[in-house]
């Protein structure tokens, strides 16, 4: 699976980068998140979870490849 965010929704509050900044990062031209990386082992797939439960926007989801 792979991470999408939903770049119109995305207010850039940095929840998701606090919970897993090795897998988000805020563009410094847009002001909005994206993905870096992939979460490749259990504890990354943990926190890139609770970093989708957390986004007070809902805009980022998996996506199924």
């Amino acid at each position: 699976m792979s991470l999408r965010v939903n770049i119109d929704g995305c207010v850039g509050c940095g929840v998701c980068m606090e919970i897993c900044p090795e897998i988000f990062k805020l563009d410094d031209e847009e002001g909005k998140v994206v993905v870096i990386s992939i979460d490749r082992d259990d504890k990354t797939r943990t926190l890139v979870n609770e970093a989708i439960e957390s986004c007070p926007m809902g805009c980022i989801w998996r996506k199924k490849i």
